[in-house]
């Protein structure tokens, strides 16, 4: 995996050496082949391109695709934008030529400390990779320091200075172990996320302006059950008692206190766009996977963040690491669960497609499944465990959830708007574990095993079983390969040939 590593100057503009480097090195930017034709190809993707001085795309190079719709100096307020999520799509927006605002107080990068465990990859500081971006691209996206759960006045005064044409919503606890940790973290994420958004938009009522809300939903709100066939995108069409159709939102089923909070996200859009003509539009995500885009791997400070702990780290992304590591990769309970899936370039091009597409004033809230396909969690480990020589590992299901399901899901409406998804048939397992590889020496091995329960029941049945989180921990700590610890003693005995012979033999000398 490499990076492209070019100089900056200190007027944040791109000096001589840097203008079209997008264009002319393009080939050379550490993207493999297939994903880097997929995202050029694909809509509400943009390839990497110089700029003339107004802001244009230069002669020869190719406009925005997302819905060919004028995008440039049309101002979008990212909330969250320093997230996993938030920050490869504000860069995917901005690279399409809107003027970008990051809102964000970091409370991820807390929870990080929080829970001594970091990104596997190492990420800049917000003002060092916005610099980057701005000098790289000669765009200009701007940070903006808010809680804006908690900040309204604060929030309603930039939405009024600014006068976005859209609100795209990241602003949220993401992870449903965190939310399930404890009572303090299950308040916490009720009172970010909801209050989050009452917010927003209440905020948009009060600045008088024509907003679309862009939020970043969860397939989770439906649950994981089957809705008699394809989960429809939001709304079911049903027949009443009295014999009269109506179209009703899908009931709400959440798996966690995190995916209620998205439920009651859904209840008030609902209510918004009906009682005050909001524009709206809820993406219900699926599991993202993946770390870079495009646009991330321009410079290796515009990195993305890759969780791999027990809270945050998504299934596919935890397996992914724990095969570049010589790990097992732990199944929870059958691994009969069926989940949805999406890459993370995929999320910041449904991003601008949604935007593209902005309900009217008055339409009902529009709702979009943003997945790419589904896959049995045990099928996902045997696909990886095939591609890597991995192990599997079942280990007792933290959570409280049917050990099999069924998950099929309608996505037309993206497809609609021709929308081609990368899937994991396409060879991109193989990047994602050379990341891991590279920043493996990193990883905190003992926060892999699950430390948050749904209930009593779950983490007493944990713990009770033979492979409860010790007995785990010492069994993958056993099956690190040797390949790996060697790397750690070379880094260990920095260049020192003695040394490191000296520790080899330590090793072996152990009973």
């Amino acid at each position: 995996m490499t990076f492209v590593t070019l100089p900056l100057c200190a007027s944040r503009s791109v000096v001589p050496s840097l203008k079209c480097a997008a264009c002319r090195r393009g080939s050379r930017l550490g993207l493999g082949g297939r994903l880097r034709s997929k995202l050029r190809s694909s809509p509400g993707s943009s390839s990497l391109r110089c700029l003339q001085p107004n802001g244009t795309p230069s002669a020869g190079h190719q406009g925005n695709k997302a819905g060919n719709v004028n995008t440039f100096g049309k101002t979008v307020l990212v909330l969250g934008g320093d997230g996993f999520c938030g920050w490869p799509t504000a860069l995917h927006l901005s690279d399409l030529g809107y003027s970008v605002v990051i809102v964000d107080n970091l409370s991820r990068r807390k929870i990080d400390i929080e829970l001594e465990c970091e990104s596997l990859t190492p990420i800049a500081a917000p003002s060092e990779r916005i610099a980057v971006w701005n000098a790289l691209s000669d765009r200009e996206i701007r940070f903006e320091f808010m809680d804006v759960a908690h900040e309204y006045w604060h929030l309603l005064e930039l939405i009024k200075r600014e006068q976005p044409c859209a609100i795209v919503h990241f602003a949220e606890q993401r992870a449903a172990p965190y939310s399930m940790k404890g009572s303090r973290q299950k308040r916490y994420t009720v009172d970010n996320n909801v209050n989050g958004t009452m917010s927003v938009l209440t905020a948009v009522v009060e600045s008088n302006l024509d907003i679309h809300v862009v939020h970043l939903g969860t397939m989770g709100v439906y649950g994981y059950g089957s809705s008699g066939g394809k989960i429809p995108e939001g709304y079911l069409d049903v027949v009443l008692p009295s014999g009269e159709r109506r179209s009703i939102l899908h009931p709400a089923y959440p798996g966690s206190v995190y995916h209620a909070s998205k439920c009651l996200d859904a209840l008030l859009f609902q209510f918004f766009a009906r009682n005050d003509g909001l524009r709206i539009t809820d993406l219900h995500q699926g599991v993202v996977w993946g770390t870079f885009t495009q646009n991330t791997m321009r410079h290796e400070l515009l990195m993305n963040r890759y969780d791999y702990d027990s809270d945050y780290g998504t299934v596919l992304n935890r397996f992914l690491m724990q095969a570049a590591c010589g790990l097992p990769l732990t199944v929870y309970g059958s691994g009969g669960q069926t989940r949805a899936f999406i890459h993370i370039s995929d999320t910041c091009k449904c991003i601008a497609l949604a935007l593209a597409n902005p309900p009217n004033r008055g339409d009902r809230v529009k709702i979009y499944n943003q997945v790419a396909e589904t896959h049995r969690v045990r099928d996902l480990a045997a696909l990886v465990a095939r591609k890597t020589g991995a192990s599997v590992h079942q280990i007792p299901n933290p959570r409280n959830e049917a050990s099999e399901n069924e998950l099929d899901v309608s996505n037309q409406n993206f497809r609609s708007l021709g929308w081609d998804p990368v899937t994991l048939e396409e060879s991109l397992l193989e990047e994602v574990v050379g990341v891991a590889e590279r920043y493996r020496h990193r990883i905190r091995r003992d926060k892999v095993m699950p430390s948050s329960f749904w209930n009593r029941e779950r983490e007493e049945a944990c713990r009770a079983n033979a492979t409860n989180s010790s007995d785990a921990l010492a069994e993958i700590s056993a099956a690190a390969s040797s390949e790996w610890r060697d790397e750690v003693l070379k880094q260990l005995a920095n260049g020192d040939d003695k040394k490191l012979e000296r520790m080899r033999s330590a090793l072996r000398d152990e009973p």
